[in-house]
């Protein structure tokens, strides 16, 4: 009797017990195998094995269990024939599982066999041409399947239907009217009002006060908020709150259709933002941020503020004091300041004060603020910037019609002289070799400088409307602070200041010397022609 191994295999969960003769599922190959020895009926099963949703495309043989152990039998002589029901349930790698087979038959001395393929053999030229393209045929209907299903499932998240995972923060699924081919209906995303009023929360919390993942997380527990499956939050699950693709009306891969546009819970400028705020804090060491550190504490400077003297951080410090007086009564002062780091550590020679009272300090910078906003009088208004483009996108179309008037009309100049040259080859031109030469040269130049001319209207234009475009966010958001700075909480006031100044530098005698980001410059007629902004607290 001849010892048989049987090896079934099924690339998905779903297909392991199916029993419905579905040409994939295990029950069925297990049913072919065992009807085609009991026809042999010199063979004998001895073993059988499954792979349960492995995939014979993506998963090399090495990483196969089932095929490890097969391989180690083999060598130990523990049966004369591996049997499958096709021979793709082998593998279907087309650099790989060819060779698998010719081992099994060659080294090990072992019969495969496929009960709808019958035996694979290794005799002949053509045997191990059959068999390599038996499985160079598996591998590219593999590729083809997969290409099909991410191609229809990318389709499937473009119209915004659910199709598996987690449900991201902010949505529920409902029935959406379509079925696969299954019959099963497919589901799509809905906004969940009350996860969007919470989301909404994260969202502005996090762009107006600055608040961290950490502290929002512990924000949203106390107020008796819960995850989308039922849990606490924790600083990760509020990052990818923020970085959620379908939040911003995109894919995972960035696209973007008006299903998706229309479940959008965060506009492209909060995105932007977003993604600038959690890189900035991924980024703990920046000495360049424009986001405040920590926007728990009580200063309103922290991140951008720098010693004038020794250019090192400036950080905070309680200044504590208590004691009881002769009569009695009890002294307590807790005062918040400003500490050079450098030289409260004596890593340097700086020439300014240890420490400088913080509310001082905060009190002369929110005056400059304030200053700075009042000086947005003589800012254009957004319709105004709208306008400046438009001009500016109408001279460029009539330079470009004039350049390309010139360089078509040389062109066909140079197309002229061109033809010359075989008269000239007969005798019959007017001009001379040496003529025609030098007139063509001057042409093919002007040509040059033409599409030289074309290439740099039409970059700088184009770099013109990207700034222009760039600013409209800047200038609503600069605008918004202007209006809200007076009654904004401290936490907002942080992220004001480490947005509106590049950096800030406290010297001797509370001298505050403040350079402003260029971005919000343009808006301060005041503050137009000074390179930075200089007070004394």
């Amino acid at each position: 009797m001849k010892r048989v191994y049987t090896l079934y295999r099924v690339s998905t969960k779903k297909q392991v017990n199916v029993s419905d003769n579905h040409e994939n599922d295990i029950p069925m190959q297990r049913g072919a195998c065992r009807e085609f020895v009991k026809a042999k009926q010199d063979w004998e099963i001895v073993k059988e094995y499954e792979e349960k949703g492995v995939s014979g495309f993506k998963v090399s043989a090495k990483n196969r269990d089932a095929i490890l152990d097969l391989q180690e039998a083999a060598l130990n002589k523990e049966f004369d024939v591996l049997l499958v029901f096709m021979f793709d349930r082998i593998g279907r790698i087309d650099d790989e599982t060819p060779f698998i087979v010719e081992w099994f038959v060659k080294t090990a001395g072992v019969e495969v066999w496929s009960v709808k393929e019958g035996e694979q053999r290794f005799e002949t030229h053509v045997d191990k041409l059959t068999n390599y393209i038996r499985f160079w045929q598996a591998s590219g209907e593999s590729e083809k399947t997969s290409i099909r299903i991410k191609t229809r499932i990318q389709q499937l998240k473009l119209d915004g239907i659910y199709t598996g995972g987690l449900i991201p923060y902010g949505y529920r699924t409902v029935p959406s009217g379509m079925k696969n081919r299954k019959g099963q209906e497919l589901k799509k995303f809905e906004i969940d009002l009350e996860q969007f009023v919470v989301y909404r929360k994260i969202v502005e919390k996090t762009i107006n006060n600055g608040t961290g993942s950490y502290v929002m997380a512990h924000f949203l527990n106390d107020q008796g908020y819960k995850t989308a499956n039922g849990k606490k939050f924790t600083s990760m699950a509020v990052t990818r709150i923020l970085s959620a693709p379908i939040a911003r009306g995109r894919t995972s891969e960035g696209e973007t259709s008006e299903s998706l546009q229309r479940l959008k819970i965060v506009s492209e400028e909060e995105a932007e933002r977003i993604d600038e705020i959690l890189k900035q804090r991924a980024e703990a060491d920046d000495e360049k941020r424009q986001l405040a550190l920590r926007t728990k504490g009580e200063a309103m400077l922290s991140g951008n503020i720098f010693c004038a003297h020794c250019g090192g951080r400036i950080t905070t410090t309680h200044h504590k004091e208590h004691y009881f007086r002769k009569d009695g009564s009890e002294y307590l002062k807790d005062e918040l300041k400003y500490r050079c780091y450098h030289k409260a550590n004596k890593l340097c020679e700086c020439g300014g004060q240890t420490n400088y009272i913080a509310a001082k300090v905060d009190k002369a910078v929110s005056q400059i603020m304030r200053q700075v906003f009042e000086g947005m009088d003589g800012a254009p208004e957004e319709e105004k910037y709208k306008e400046i483009l438009k001009k500016q996108q109408a001279a460029h179309t009539a330079s470009r019609r004039k350049i390309i008037f010139e360089l078509e009309k040389n062109k066909k100049q140079l197309e002229v002289l061109q033809t010359e040259i075989g008269k000239t080859l007969l005798g019959e031109s007017i001009y001379t070799p040496e003529d025609l030469k030098e007139a063509i040269k001057v042409v093919k130049a002007r040509v040059a400088d033409g599409e030289e001319r074309l290439e740099k209207l039409d970059s700088e234009m184009s770099r013109k409307k990207e700034m222009t475009e760039a600013v409209l966010p800047a200038y609503r958001r600069f605008k918004s602070w202007s209006e809200e700075f007076d009654t904004a909480s401290l936490e907002q006031k942080k992220m004001i200041a480490c947005q509106l100044f590049d950096r800030v530098e406290l010297g001797m005698g509370y001298k505050i010397t403040i350079h402003m980001n260029v971005t919000y410059k343009q808006f301060c007629s005041e503050w137009e022609s000074k390179q930075d902004i200089q007070a004394t607290a």
